[in-house]
């Protein structure tokens, strides 16, 4: 069997790439080792009745590009309901509500922290927006020095202040940038929390752009598929189909042959002669099935970020004092900015943090379709755990970590452990080897300077392209990195597009 074009993932990015690469007419296979699509973008049938996410559950970036509406998902069932709020902080001594209106967000700030805050706030966005919009263009597009130096020249147009200034702005720990502007320990927190999305602490060198990036919330809202995240997986794969590509599930791939005559070797004994290998499954696993050890080496995976609790209840948590529309936002249970340098601190120490940052989703309080009438699903997302622990393996305990996690929500929300009707835990071990990311790094690879744009996953690994003929990758690996965006699959498949056409055309000339 012979192929254009064999993707080897069916997350969410490489049926992106499948996608694009099948609307302009090439022969594409994506095979997938799991019976079920979408890698962490997906939804399962958790409990009877009850379908549960098993990676994330709000996407952002996505929603800041053309993807859905390029490839007419709309068409396959995929509906978004808005994120609005998209954060409540539902502190005891008053409650911050983020929404996309920036006076309303300055409202609840003045009314919780203050006008000076409010006003503060007001000046973050205006001046982070230009940084934020940059971000997502250059995301969206293939890591070139020309295109990185378009960036900078784009936001050096929309900026006041020299270059020197912008660099250093760029430069400096969220925590820095928040605690200069900010007096309220709760609007510092939130902040510093956000900022902590992508992995490093908010007091990390180069993190406060993504404390910034709070700004794109008053652009479009965040948005949850009906029926789950992996409705947008599911829409991507008919879309494939439609398109006359192909999809197999439950067959690994076992090795790439790269060179001339590239190839996939399936676990089900099947060799897949093809054009071109598009790898949307993470670079270490990548490097070792194209059989380069030394470059599985030298990703720097990191050890772990985060985990989480998967809870069945009979009634949402109910936060003293909290805005009436708290449960259709992400909920930051953050107390303050020595909270989140205390739970690193002990991610450091190789042990997992008794009183962790938490973010909390209630998804049932607005898609009924998930669960029964009288059932919701709680998502709890707590951070920082680290992949191995200095005291033996998460099996041993995963239980006793999961009881303190529940404990620190019903601090926020007394009586919330007595909704609980049964659980379902995602310690980093779990997402390690239930999706595929190694090292329990939902982001694949560190998400620091080192790491980013074309350093992303590696020197030579980058720009989608690899040192193996008719190798190519793509995914929260490669440039941008992590989150729900498709950008990487998007512009992956231009590259690959590029090349077979320049060969072809090379070929007849």
């Amino acid at each position: 069997m012979n192929r254009d074009v064999v993707v080897i993932g069916a997350g969410h990015n490489g049926l992106v790439a499948a996608c694009y690469l099948a609307r302009a007419g090439f022969n594409v296979e994506v095979i997938e080792r799991d019976s079920v699509i979408g890698g962490a973008v997906s939804t399962v049938e958790r409990w009877p009745g009850v379908r549960v996410d098993r990676g994330s559950s709000i996407h952002v970036m996505v929603r800041h590009t053309t993807i859905v509406e390029d490839l007419g998902l709309e068409e396959f069932g995929l509906v978004y309901d808005d994120v609005e709020p998209w954060a409540v902080l539902p502190h005891p001594s008053g409650s911050l509500r983020f929404v996309e209106d920036l006076d309303a967000t300055c409202a609840s700030i003045e009314a919780a922290c203050g006008t000076g805050d409010a006003d503060a706030y007001r000046e973050f966005v205006h001046e982070w927006t230009p940084a934020t919009t940059t971000f997502l263009a250059a995301g969206s597009r293939v890591p070139t020095g020309r295109s990185l130096g378009g960036a900078v020249l784009s936001l050096r147009r929309q900026s006041a202040g020299s270059s020197g200034r912008l660099a250093q702005r760029a430069l400096q720990p969220a925590e820095s940038e928040i605690a200069s502007r900010f007096a309220d320990e709760r609007l510092r927190a939130a902040l510093g929390w956000w900022a902590a999305q992508a992995g490093p602490p908010p007091h990390a060198v180069g993190t406060a752009p993504i404390a910034g990036t709070a700004a794109m919330f008053h652009l479009r809202r965040a948005g949850r598929p009906r029926g789950g995240s992996g409705r947008l997986s599911d829409a991507l794969a008919a879309r494939l189909v439609a398109d006359g590509g192909t999809l197999r599930t439950a067959d690994a791939a076992t090795a790439i042959v790269t060179g001339a005559k590239p190839a996939v070797l399936t676990a089900s004994g099947e060799r897949i002669g093809c054009r071109a290998v598009l790898a949307a499954c993470h670079a270490v696993e990548t490097a070792r099935l194209a059989g380069d050890a030394r470059a599985a080496e030298q990703v720097r995976v990191g050890h772990g970020l985060g985990m989480a609790i998967r809870l069945l209840t009979d009634a949402l948590p109910e936060y003293p004092g909290a805005p009436s529309d708290t449960h259709s936002s992400m909920q930051f249970l953050v107390d303050s900015p020595d909270q989140l340098r205390r739970a690193y601190g002990a991610f450091l120490l190789g042990t997992a943090p008794t009183d962790p940052p938490m973010i909390v989703m209630t998804p049932t309080a607005t898609d009924p379709t998930l669960a029964p009438p009288d059932r919701h699903v709680v998502t709890v997302w707590a951070q920082w755990h680290p992949r191995h622990l200095d005291d033996g393996s998460w099996d041993d305990h995963r239980e006793r970590v999961a009881d303190g996690v529940i404990s620190c929500v019903d601090r926020w929300a007394p009586g919330f452990a007595h909704s609980i009707v049964d659980r379902f835990i995602q310690t980093p071990l779990d997402l390690e080897r239930d999706l595929g990311l190694t090292g329990g790094n939902v982001m694949h690879v560190e998400t620091e300077l080192d790491s980013l744009f074309s350093l992303r996953p590696l020197v030579g690994w980058s720009r989608y392209r690899t040192p193996h003929r008719g190798l190519y990758v793509c995914g929260a690996s490669t440039h941008p990195g992590g989150g729900v965006w498709g950008a990487s699959g998007r512009s992956a498949a231009s590259v690959v597009r590029r090349d077979l056409t320049s060969r072809w055309r090379r070929a007849i000339g």
